[in-house]
């Protein structure tokens, strides 16, 4: 008459012989792939790109 799962049962969808640890990171994981991302390479990118730039021509003895 118990409705409540076990907690001893195999972890959701994971792999057997998985650890609690394991799991907790996975899941961590996964919950941080479902937020949304900020776009890459956008103005900022941009910016910071240029700002190197022009700072390198006047120091030539700066070679990359």
């Amino acid at each position: 008459m118990n409705d409540t799962p076990a907690d001893d049962g195999p972890p959701e969808d994971g792999p057997e012989g998985e650890t609690p640890i394991q799991r907790a990171l996975r899941l961590k994981k996964a919950a941080l792939d479902s937020k949304p991302k900020p776009p890459r390479g956008g103005r900022f990118q941009r910016e910071q790109a240029a700002a190197h730039q022009s700072s390198s021509k006047s120091k030539p003895w700066m070679g990359r």
